[in-house]
């Protein structure tokens, strides 16, 4: 999205008193701290929905053996409710980037937060798995417009000093849910049912809708994105494409394996169930200290050596028995993961500063069609072959990403992150 305080092209803000281009003098020291907490406050609003939509996404994956066996369908029909939102949420996130055009993206936030905290409502009243799915695709709806949204509004919420903490902030939602919020829906599934954790979530999501209404300002738009500008930066900007297919195979890799976690630690592991839900914790734990390692380095080298090692975690933990094992693995694993969002997102507003709410609707879109497409796979590979196939094939996608990042990291230039990128 082109501003004047796009990342990347740093303005210097007024000093105290000086007439600005509108005439009137900068704001006084308490007027630009009271406009600072603001700022912040909401910056926090919005990480509070991404967190929810995220965690609202991959919640089945600590759900999956509960919803089968009360609703009658099997663990790779179960993996459907991954599988349909992330689907949804990748065909919309340029959708709605599009078509929100004109739209306050203040009141664009607010709708879709509202339509997942209702979805997830209705997910706990479903009495069958067909309504249960309607209840996912709306799910999905919500992730990918929200998401996508939300990548280029920290610009316009703190200053420009504090734009790259603020997104880090912003982005920082999807992480903890994937590692805190997935575990804790489990553990609370577990002590009452599966439809008490999908209701939590949607009574989240009005806390977050309320934090939305009270502390984001309006948010007009500032200029309006054409479809034809998406496929033309992928063309245009050798770094968004490679970001993109990195995308694709890391997190298709990570959600082969990551959505039949329970049945892989289970079945191979040796571990039982009644200890999945804590154990799923201490990954979320490693997951949140693997984003901050990961936040403040490269992003290029970052995805590298966490694909390279997710490549070997994936692949022994699906053929290493014991609890040991398998736990120690798991923790491993929750500590790679940890940097993968973060890093992406870092390497998109890099890779296109003055085009970043593009560039992350490219990535957002291709994120969730990855959820989707692991989900998916994962469960052909464990409904057709066996529950160790999920993290074997999730290990070769891992590979894949790899060589992928090796090749970026051998063809980039050393300013190659810092030009300014092409937008068609």
């Amino acid at each position: 999205m082109t501003s004047a305080a796009a990342p990347g092209n740093p303005t210097p803000p007024p000093e105290s008193g000086t007439p600005t281009a509108s005439g009137p003098p900068a704001a006084s020291a308490p007027g630009r701290a009271g406009a600072a907490w603001k700022g912040w406050a909401a910056v926090c609003a919005v990480a509070l929905g991404i967190f929810c939509l995220i965690t609202s996404e991959l919640l089945p994956v600590g759900l999956l053996t509960a919803v089968g066996a009360e609703l009658g369908v099997s663990d790779g029909t179960a993996g459907l409710m991954v599988t349909v939102p992330g689907l949804v949420a990748g065909v919309c996130a340029p959708l709605v980037t599009v078509g929100a055009g004109r739209l306050d993206r203040r009141h664009v936030l607010c709708v879709l937060i509202a339509l997942m905290a209702v979805a997830n409502l209705g997910a706990a009243l479903a009495p069958h798995f067909a309504v249960l799915l309607a209840a996912r695709l709306l799910v999905g709806v919500a992730v990918g417009g929200f998401w996508a949204v939300a990548g280029g509004l920290a610009v316009r919420l703190v200053p420009e000093h504090h734009v790259g903490r603020a997104t880090a902030m912003i982005f920082g939602g999807v992480p903890t849910a994937s590692v805190l919020g997935v575990p804790a829906g489990t553990l609370l599934g577990e002590l009452g049912s599966w439809r008490t954790a999908f209701a939590a979530v949607g009574a989240l999501g009005l806390v977050a809708l309320t934090a939305l209404l009270l502390l984001l300002p309006p948010l007009p738009p500032n200029r309006r994105i054409t479809f034809p500008e998406l496929p033309a930066l992928l063309r245009a900007n050798g770094a968004v494409r490679a970001g993109v297919i990195v995308t694709f195979f890391v997190v298709t890799g990570q959600f082969a394996a990551y959505t039949f976690v329970r049945p892989i630690l289970h079945d191979v592991s040796g571990i039982d169930a009644r200890y999945v839900s804590t154990l799923l914790l201490g990954y979320g734990a490693a997951g949140v200290a693997g984003n901050f390692l990961a936040g403040a380095r490269d992003a290029y080298r970052t995805l590298l050596v966490v694909s390279a090692t997710l490549t070997v975690i994936l692949a022994l933990i699906a053929v290493l028995p014991g609890a040991v094992a398998g736990t120690t693995l798991l923790l491993a694993w929750g500590l790679a993961y940890g940097g993968v969002s973060v890093s992406l997102q870092s390497w998109m507003i890099k890779a296109a500063p003055a085009a970043s709410e593009a560039a992350s609707s490219l990535m957002v879109a291709m994120f969730n069609l990855a959820i989707a497409a692991g989900a998916l796979g994962g469960g052909l590979a464990v409904d057709g072959i066996s529950v160790a196939a999920a993290p074997l094939g999730g290990a070769v996608l891992m590979l894949l990403a790899a060589c992928t990042v090796r090749a970026a990291v051998v063809r980039r230039r050393p300013d190659a992150l810092d030009r300014p990128d092409v937008r068609g």
